[in-house]
C-alpha cells in the first residue's frame, strides 16, 4: 500500500520506515506549497461504543462530547500537574472515533485509555493502516483529519498574534483502502520545515515539563470552559492568574556554517543556557529555521546562540515570537491594600 512512497526514486528512509526525503528536501518544500503527499510515522486507534465521545471528553482537554461526524479536532491528555502526556488528532465518522498519534505512542496511550474506561461503553482498538499527510485539494481515500491550526477553536485562546507565519493547510488521512497515485511526494524533512515556519506545535516539541500554554496549544487543543478533567486546575490557574514558565519561539538561524542543530541542542543568551531546540530544518524560503523552548524571561530582541551538534558549533539565531512573554494573566484581580495599612492623604 505504501510502495509509491518507499520505492520512489531517491527515497531515503528514516528509522520509522517512511521517507525523510527523496533527494532534495528543500525542493520538496516547494512541492508541498503546490500540493503533495507525505507518508507519515503515525499510529491509529479507533474508539467505538455509545459513550466514546462523552467519555473521552471527560478525561481530556478538548470539548468533544458533541463532536459531529466529519469534524476534526485535537485533544491532549495531561498529568495531574497539567503536563502534556499524549496528543490525539481526532475525527468521528458517525460510528467510530479515529485517533491519529505519532509513531511509538499508541501503546502507552491505549493502555492509559483502557485503565480509564471503567464502566463506559467504549472499545479501544489499534488499526494497522498507513497515514498519509497532504497539502492542496486532493488527498487519498480514507478517514481524513483536517488540521484546525492556525485557527482558534471554540473555547480556545491564542497568545501569539499569528502574524508572519508560513502557510500550513495540513490534512492527515488514515488510508483504509488503496493509497492510490500521489499527485506529488515529499519527505518528512520538508514537512518539518513547513511546520516550523507555521509555528505548529506537536508532541515532538514536548518534554516532561511542558504545559499547553508554552506551545500556544490552547488555540486548538484545549477548551477553557468545559468541565473538569485531569490537569484542568493548572490550565486554568496559569491562563487566568499566572504565566507559563517557558515559551515556544521560532528561530531564524545563521546558515553560514551550514550546520543544523538537533532536537535537544542548547540555546544560549550572553553565554547562559536559556532553552533547547525541539526541531530544526532547512526551509526553501526562510533558510535554516528551528523551534525552541525558551525561558519566558528571555528578551525577544536578545541575540541568541545555538550550540549545534556533537561539537557544539555556535550558530547565531534571531527570534520570531510565537508565544509572547506576556502570555497568561487573563484575569488580573485588583491589588488590595494590606491590612493595617495607613492611607496617606493626597496633596
Amino acid at each position: 500500500m505504501t510502495s509509491a512512497f518507499v520505492d520512489a526514486p531517491g527515497a531515503v528512509l528514516g528509522v520509522s520506515g517512511v521517507p525523510l526525503h527523496l533527494g532534495n528536501p528543500v525542493a520538496e518544500g516547494r512541492v508541498l506549497d503546490d500540493g503533495a503527499w507525505v507518508l507519515l510515522p503515525r499510529e491509529v486507534l479507533r474508539l467505538t461504543g455509545a459513550d466514546r465521545l462523552t467519555w473521552l471528553d471527560s478525561i481530556t482537554t478538548q470539548a468533544i462530547a458533541r463532536l459531529q461526524p466529519g469534524v476534526s479536532t485535537e485533544t491532549l491528555v495531561l498529568s495531574p500537574e497539567g503536563r502534556i502526556e499524549h496528543a490525539m488528532r481526532l475525527v468521528d465518522d458517525g460510528d467510530s472515533l479515529w485517533a491519529i498519534v505519532d509513531a511509538g505512542r499508541a501503546d502507552a496511550l491505549e493502555a492509559w485509555l483502557t485503565r480509564m474506561r471503567f464502566w463506559a461503553q467504549v472499545d479501544i482498538a489499534r488499526v494497522d493502516v498507513p497515514v498519509v499527510g497532504w497539502t492542496g485539494s486532493i488527498g487519498p481515500v480514507g478517514v481524513a483529519w483536517d488540521d484546525p491550526w492556525p485557527l482558534v477553536a471554540e473555547g480556545g485562546v491564542r497568545y501569539g498574534s499569528g502574524e508572519d507565519l508560513g502557510p500550513w493547510g495540513w490534512h492527515e488521512t488514515a488510508v483504509t483502502g488503496d493509497v492510490g497515485e500521489p499527485p506529488a511526494i515529499a519527505g518528512t524533512l520538508a514537512l518539518d520545515a513547513r511546520r516550523i515556519a507555521a509555528g505548529r506545535p506537536t508532541i515532538a516539541d514536548v518534554d516532561d515539563r511542558t504545559i499547553p500554554h508554552e506551545l500556544d496549544w490552547l488555540a486548538t487543543a484545549v477548551h477553557l470552559a468545559k468541565g473538569c478533567y485531569r490537569g484542568q486546575e493548572t490550565v486554568a490557574k496559569v491562563h487566568n492568574l499566572g504565566s507559563p514558565p517557558r515559551r515556544l519561539a521560532l528561530l531564524h538561524l545563521d546558515g553560514s556554517d551550514a550546520v543544523l542543530p538537533f532536537a535537544g541542542d542548547v540555546v544560549t543568551a550572553a553565554g547562559a543556557e536559556v532553552g533547547r531546540i525541539t526541531v530544526a530544518a532547512q526551509h526553501h524560503e526562510l533558510g535554516p529555521v528551528a523551534l525552541a523552548m525558551l525561558k519566558r524571561s528571555v528578551d525577544p530582541d536578545a541575540s541568541l546562540v545555538v550550540l549545534a551538534g556533537d561539537e557544539d558549533v555556535p550558530v547565531a539565531a534571531a527570534q520570531q515570537v510565537l508565544v509572547p512573554p506576556t502570555a497568561g494573566h487573563a484575569h488580573r484581580p485588583p491589588r488590595l491594600p494590606r491590612l493595617g495599612a495607613v492611607r496617606r492623604p493626597t496633596a
